[in-house]
């Protein structure tokens, strides 16, 4: 069984064709899927928890994403402080900083995710970050705001980063970007990452792997992203699809498969 740590299901892209994309996934072998409702304004929140509450294999995560950072208000903070604490929400996230975008302040991110870990730590589950061009701030704050539980999504740093973040005891989840030509420092920053904190994920509709690069990316495309990391590690697509579903069953306190 694959579990797809990471998926933006809950959106647009897949209105057309959710329930058909969801089937493709377990035929794939996908069997559970964590949907991240972290885009925009607190709506994606309430898609992530709706579709958790209709689909037992699907749970939930709520937070805004950096970009959207500068945009929250108190309403906001009011939904996502109430939907932290509901029973299908098993993270806070994606929360944290983009300095390659700069899509919002700096300042507003750095806030928004000391406030983020604070509601994690508040409603005792995990916290899931997005880090981009910003390791040593993200994990200054992550430390500082006592983070423990933690899941560093679609990772993109150096293999130093993937070890400092090892060091820290959090997990670590590549996706489809690992499979990219150019992604070399990822492939290598793989076997830095003890087995028991080793995640996968699509982040789809993005960043969907080769041979499906260019393709609007969903869940059943998980396997390319798989067999490329179990490469990495040294383990056997079998064994890399069971390691990574205990870790995520681990760190979200989902119930064992």
């Amino acid at each position: 069984m694959l579990i797809d740590s990471h998926a933006h299901v809950d959106g647009p892209e897949f209105d057309a064709d959710r329930a058909d994309v969801l089937a493709r996934a377990r035929a794939a072998g996908v069997q559970r899927i964590v949907v991240i409702g972290a885009v925009g304004a607190p709506d994606s929140a309430e898609r992530a928890v709706a579709l958790a509450e209709r689909d037992p294999e699907i749970w939930a995560t709520v937070a805004t994403h950096p970009h959207d950072a500068g945009q929250m208000t108190p309403a906001w903070w009011e939904v996502h402080e109430r939907l932290a604490r509901h029973p299908r929400v098993v993270a806070v996230g994606e929360t944290g900083l983009d300095y390659y975008y700069d899509h919002s302040p700096r300042d507003a991110q750095q806030a928004a995710f000391a406030r983020f870990i604070e509601l994690a730590r508040a409603v005792g589950k995990p916290v899931v970050c997005h880090i981009r061009d910003a390791h040593d701030d993200a994990r200054a704050i992550l430390r500082a705001g006592g983070a423990t539980d933690c899941v560093i999504h679609c990772f993109t740093g150096t293999p130093d980063d993937a070890r400092a973040y090892a060091e820290l005891g959090y997990y670590v989840s590549f996706s489809g970007i690992v499979t990219y030509k150019t992604a070399q420092a990822l492939r290598d920053a793989v076997p830095l990452v003890p087995r028991d904190r080793l995640l996968i994920e699509t982040d789809c509709p993005y960043l969907a792997p080769v041979p499906r690069r260019g393709k609007r990316n969903e869940p059943a495309f998980l396997t390319h992203t798989a067999e490329v990391v179990a490469r990495c590690s040294g383990m056997s697509f079998e064994d890399l699809a069971d390691v990574t579903a205990r870790n995520t069953c681990r760190v979200f306190r989902l119930p064992a498969a």
